[in-house]
């Protein structure tokens, strides 16, 4: 019998385990993929937002602010990318500017600080590139952008060290109250627990629905994305979004804190919740409209482009906390954005409702600091010779476009909660997310995932399932 299941690894499932293990209990994360990090935390924007533009008093201008504020003490905490650039909310000649002073006034009653509206002359000083069209901006000083998978990863791995169980490869089928506790199914196990934490993502609607007769809809969101290679960086140095629309913020320009730009996403409300293609159509529109906010972006340096989906509830708020018909059952359910941004709150905040709920104890031996992987790139020229004098393996380079050597990847694979896909190994290490994306590195990766994981070339996958990389031997 766990004290607490909760079902989905993502940022906020993550977040809830690590704060929940401050606690002394038996707690258990369910996870459909085959690694954390596999659903809407692994394809946003990685941006974290002021808190301007949220509904004051609606949970998520609760969340976002109060997940602001805490995110760059986290990142030193848990080790992971972290950057305070600002953003700017641009408004062109065509444009109403009592959007902006409404955004403003909005922005101050969620308690945003330092929030301005500044004029063209000022934008141009800090943004050169900003598009002909643009007469001022909402400047917001404490946006940031952070790494979605290092975040994710950080929380995950502090859980596990604290004594939070994961089963991946765990889809829950079904979820039944039975007396005072709860029966969870997946399609190979089945699980008793005190409680159950919903952060199934877009289908967080149909957890809750299994077992409350007040029913939520999600629609899965689809927002298109491209990534400009590192030889654009420069051409913003703070998030650009544009006015907001009823489908959400827009297109945007930012850096991101790896040194690429990225642009996007568009806003697409679609029915299969495991959609994530991309479409002519819409990479179209992501460059058509990131043309407003910013002048001659370099589109010929895209390397890459995806798709993420947001978990889009019918109220249009988040849905936090236990539900109203069913005692111990708590929701983290349309978690779209802001939802990155709110994860480290929403995360303490049900931790706390859960411990209280079940009279859980202070874990006395919680630990809430964690490493992250060792990037050599980031030593002096002494340290780094030291390194790899006592360390060869850190100077092997697996992936050239990123400079990632076969120390960061065996880390990767054989850490808590270590990497058994090449995509696990990219989100840890950046391995193949450069300018050839994994063109040349994939089978250095792959012999590794042989050595430090015991998984042969025909096991080996791209992210879980079937998406196999070699079925056979030529001899």
């Amino acid at each position: 019998m766990y004290d607490v299941v909760i079902i989905g690894a993502g940022a906020v499932g993550s977040a809830t385990a690590r704060e929940l293990s401050r606690h002394k209990g038996r707690f258990l994360v369910l996870e459909a993929d085959c690694d954390v990090c596999s659903g809407t935390t692994k394809a946003n924007s990685a941006i974290v937002h002021a808190g301007y533009d949220a509904v004051p008093e609606s949970l998520k201008a609760k969340y976002n602010v109060w997940g602001s504020r805490v995110m760059e003490a986290l990142s030193e905490e848990l080790d992971f990318p972290y950057k305070k650039t600002g953003s700017l909310v641009v408004c062109r000649k065509d444009q109403d500017r009592t959007e902006l002073e409404r955004l403003l006034e909005q922005g101050k009653k969620n308690g945003v600080e330092g929030l301005s509206i500044i004029e063209r002359d000022q934008i141009i000083e800090m943004e050169p590139q900003i598009a002909d069209e643009v007469t001022c901006a909402l400047y917001a000083p404490t946006a940031a952008i952070i790494c979605p998978f290092g975040m994710n990863i950080a929380f995950a791995e502090n859980a596990a060290d604290n004594g939070v169980e994961f089963a991946f490869n765990s889809k829950v089928t079904g979820v039944k109250k039975v007396g005072d506790h709860f029966s969870i199914k997946t399609e190979n196990s089945e699980y008793q627990a005190r409680t159950v934490v919903n952060a199934a993502g877009v289908y967080a609607d149909i957890i809750h629905n299994m077992v409350s007769e007040k029913k939520i809809h999600i629609t899965a969101r689809r927002g298109q994305y491209e990534l400009l290679d590192k030889s654009a960086a420069g051409i913003c140095s703070h998030t650009i979004f544009q006015l907001p629309s009823k489908l959400g913020k827009g297109i945007l320009v930012t850096p991101t804190v790896h040194g690429n730009v990225l642009i996007g996403p568009t806003a697409e409300d679609i029915p299969d919740k495991e959609d994530t293609e991309t479409t002519a159509y819409g990479l179209s529109r992501v460059e058509e409209m990131s043309a407003l906010s910013i002048k001659d972006i370099p589109y010929r340096s895209v390397i890459t482009s995806f798709a993420g989906l947001r978990a889009h509830e019918d109220g249009g708020d988040f849905i936090i906390g236990e539900a109203a018909d069913c005692s111990g059952f708590f929701d983290a359910a349309g978690i779209e954005s802001p939802g990155l941004s709110s994860a480290p709150a929403i995360g303490a905040d049900l931790a706390m409702m859960v411990a209280e709920s079940l009279s859980l104890r202070e874990n006395e031996r919680f630990n809430g600091t964690r490493i992250g992987i060792l990037d050599p790139k980031k030593l002096s020229a002494e340290d780094r010779n030291t390194l790899i004098k006592e360390h060869p393996e850190y100077g092997q380079i697996i992936c050239r476009c990123e400079s990632v050597t076969a120390g960061e990847i065996k880390d990767a694979i054989t850490r808590t909660l270590g990497a058994r896909t090449l995509d696990g190994i990219k989100r840890r290490t950046r391995a193949g997310m450069g300018r050839c994306q994994a063109g040349f590195c994939t089978p250095r990766q792959m012999e590794l995932l042989e050595k430090y994981a015991g998984l042969s070339p025909e096991q080996v996958t791209k992210s879980g399932g079937d998406s196999l990389l070699v079925y056979g031997r030529t001899k």
